[in-house]
């Protein structure tokens, strides 16, 4: 018999190794009309990307027509990728905390395969809704700014 028996050591879900690991998670904006349908689209938010940072560095996820690139960049972890991007002229919001798994018991919903669920799928459950770059970047510039609002609140508070 191979190794599935009672004393084969148990493997740790993807899930629960990186449950300890903090990542941060920043969004990027920007994208040209490379194709037609983007004219639709507002200038300088026709795409999003994501970056996270963990303890090893970083991660580019990039969700293109068809593909999903991700890949580890070989930087230090302590470089400021994010200020990289805006120096580029991008647009960057962040940096969140990943949000755990979204549950969905009921019924399953049908999504479109866009940059914008993909960054939606990877700040996880707590994450705005938006269907549109610039509708991502509106609600993440909320959220960020009723954070400070509260965190300064809290503060006067104590």
């Amino acid at each position: 018999m191979s190794g599935a028996g009672k004393g084969a050591p148990r493997r740790l879900s993807p899930r629960h190794a990186l449950a300890g690991e903090e990542q941060q998670v920043w969004i990027g904006f920007g994208g040209q009309a490379d194709q037609g349908w983007l004219r639709l689209l507002r200038p300088g938010f026709r795409h999003c990307f994501a970056v996270l940072r963990d303890k090893a560095g970083w991660t580019l996820v990039e969700p293109l027509s068809g593909r999903l690139l991700v890949t580890r960049a070989e930087l230090a972890a302590d470089f400021d990728l994010p200020g990289f991007y805006r120096r580029a002229g991008l647009s960057v919001v962040g940096p969140f905390r990943p949000g755990p798994p979204v549950s969905r018991n009921c019924r399953p919903e049908i999504r479109f395969y866009s940059c914008v669920q993909v960054c939606l799928a990877l700040l996880g459950q707590g994450a705005p809704r938006a269907f549109t770059p610039h509708g991502l970047y509106r609600a993440l510039v909320n959220e960020s700014l009723s954070r400070k609002i509260i965190i300064d609140t809290a503060l006067r508070a104590g």
